[in-house]
């Protein structure tokens, strides 16, 4: 247990170490996106869908510092949707049908998969694309199809999911204090 949570640390520090830059980009891209009348869309599968839910909820109530909510929407949460797109369409349709109904240019669409290959994850960012979203992915080593499909990439170097999906959560949070600090300064300003 005590060398899984080295190994935990020890990649986990990498990771974010490496993609410091490219998450305060990530904020600053996004907080100018809602200014502009965008917001969040997030989705993924099964742990990737818990975290895309923890994201929106983070924007929608707040993470750190007291303020409005900010505009995110997990299209992981409305079952009703979810089955009858699965349903009539088909499971790999779930996420890019609802994107064709929500989504518009100055959103910012983020994919979570931790093999970057998950169908309707990848159909949904393809559909973000043609919408002419700004596309973002989490997923793991090597990025799997998602890696084409995406603005900003963050593919965490491990083929162990649970470190991977321990990344993905970390970077949720920095993320989220990245654009909650910088949306919080602007208005200040």
């Amino acid at each position: 247990m005590v060398e899984d949570a080295r190994k935990t640390a020890a990649t986990l520090e990498s990771f974010l170490t490496e993609n410091a830059p490219l998450i305060a980009d990530l904020a600053a891209e996004t907080v100018a996106r809602i200014r502009e009348g965008g917001k969040v869309i997030v989705f993924g599968n099964g742990g990737s869908a818990a975290d895309a839910q923890h994201l929106a909820a983070e924007f929608v109530g707040r993470f750190l510092k007291e303020r409005d909510p900010l505009p995110a929407i997990a299209l992981t949460t409305n079952t009703s949707s979810l089955t009858a797109i699965g349903n009539d369409y088909g499971y790999k349709d779930i996420f890019a049908r609802q994107l064709k109904a929500f989504a518009g240019p100055d959103d910012v669409v983020i994919g979570i998969s931790t093999s970057g290959n998950s169908p309707n994850v990848v159909l949904a960012l393809e559909k973000a694309r043609e919408v002419e979203c700004y596309t973002v992915g989490l997923t793991g080593e090597g990025g799997g199809r998602m890696e084409g499909l995406c603005d900003t990439l963050f593919a965490v170097k491990t083929p162990f999911t649970p470190r991977v999906q321990e990344c993905h959560i970390s970077l949720i949070h920095a993320f989220c204090d990245c654009v909650e600090r910088l949306w919080v300064e602007s208005l200040e300003e």
